[in-house]
Parts: structure tokens; sequence; C-alpha cells
């Protein structure tokens, strides 16, 4: 079985870089060569298909990254039928308690750690060892993106198995009655803590990054950055229409 490139660099304590990767095959390809670690597939907003989990994770795998898939819901049938389809780690939202959590770990995990179906998928074929290997290698990642879960993070963080617990700050914003302005000073607060009590606990934290917040993050300690391409498209695009409108005046 492949190796997972981020749960290999997290082990380390190495920070991994995450790409949104909602452009399709041929934009993972074209980020392959510069050097991100993993790619976020889009299956909760996006308009991912269980066919293109396929094509999308193998581009990655090409590459040597890892693809992580989030899913719409914390479902056991979605997790399963999600890392079935090759993908080598999974993201689930709204976590908001410890049975939470662990539901999340018994969907991605086979026997003993949890009761994931025992069918391997892609991933499996020519690995004579797969669900053991499997069970080192498939990332898990949950979502902390409510008041609920924050006011629960305590009982959260003991559950073992999960990889990375990601503080999610536009839902955040959402739950404390602030709608999409996650840049809001309490909310950027309860960001801020949240990601310190992630860490302060031993555990690995992440969050949305931008070009602009990256090193904030960086220094405080936050290993699981994850930033979306189209930012930088826009502001490559803003910048090059600046510069015509400029240059024609």
């Amino acid at each position: 079985m492949r190796k997972n490139k981020i749960k290999t660099k997290l082990n380390n304590k190495e920070i991994v870089t995450i790409v949104s990767g909602d452009g399709g095959s041929e934009m993972i390809d074209f980020l392959g060569p510069i050097g991100v670690d993993g790619i976020w597939l889009e299956g909760e907003h996006g308009s991912l298909s269980w066919e293109q989990i396929g094509n999308r994770s193998r581009a990655c795998d090409l590459w040597g990254m890892t693809s992580i898939t989030r899913v719409n819901k914390n479902d056991p049938g979605l997790i399963m039928r999600t890392l079935d389809r090759g993908s080598m780690g999974i993201v689930v939202p709204h976590v908001n308690s410890r049975k939470d959590a662990e539901q999340v770990v018994q969907a991605a995990k086979y026997a003993p750690v949890g009761i994931r179906g025992m069918y391997g998928g892609r991933q499996s074929y020519g690995e004579n060892n797969y669900y053991h290997q499997a069970n080192d290698q498939i990332l898990v990642v949950v979502l902390i993106e409510e008041l609920k879960a924050v006011e629960n993070l305590k009982e959260i963080l003991t559950v073992d198995n999960v990889d990375v617990f990601f503080v999610a700050p536009s839902d955040l914003a959402q739950t404390m009655g602030h709608g999409d302005n996650f840049k809001h000073p309490e909310v950027q607060d309860m960001v801020d803590s949240t990601l310190s009590q992630i860490i302060a606990a031993g555990k690995n934290a992440g969050t949305l990054v931008f070009d602009d917040t990256v090193g904030k993050y960086i220094e405080a300690g936050v290993l699981f950055l994850f930033t979306p391409w189209n930012n930088w498209v826009a502001q490559g695009a803003t910048a090059f229409l600046k510069r015509v409108h400029s240059a024609t005046k």
C-alpha cells in the first residue's frame, strides 16, 4: 500500500500543506510537481462523484501526494465507501462530541480498532496485508466547526486514532452569530484559543490559511495547513488586470 505522506510528516511533527482539488484530475496533475503534500477533495460543498474520487485519488498517487476527501456528514457508509474508492484520508464535518469522533474512527478503521467493512477497494490491489496497512496509513481528520464542539473539545481530544483536529472558521463564525464573517475578532479569538487547546493536548491542529495568515498559524504550532487554490488564481488575475489597466491609461 502507498505510504501516506501527510501521516508520515505529522508523525514527525512536520508541517503539511493541503490544497483544494476542485479543479479536477488535471489540476491535481498540475499541482503535483510543485510540491504540495496533499489534495483536499470536496464532497460536502462540491460536486465530487464516486467515480471522480477514484480518478482524482489516482492523480494524487502518481505524484506522491495524499488524497483526503471531505464527506457531507458523519455517516459510516459514506466514510467506508469513500475510502474504498481510493481516498487516503477522510475529513468529517460537525464532530461535536466524543461519541461523534469515536464513530468516525470506527468507520475509518478495520478491527481491532474499528468496524470498517472488510473490503479494500483500489488501494488494496496487490497488497497482501492491506487491512493492517490501511489502519496505519489512512488519515482521519475531524472538523471542529460549531460552538458545541468547542464546548466539548476536552472530551473530543481524548479519542485515539484521530490524526488532525481541524478548526473551521467559517462555520464556527456562523454558530457564534457572526454569519460568514470569520475575520470578526471574537471568531478569531475563538479559533486561536481552540487551536491552542488542541496543541496543548499534544494533538495535531489544522485550520484554513491564506498567504497573509500562514505565518501566524505556523508560529502558533499548527501543522495541518489547508488553503484553496482559487484564492491564488484570484490574486494573480487581479494583479494582471491591474497591470493591464495601468499600461493602457
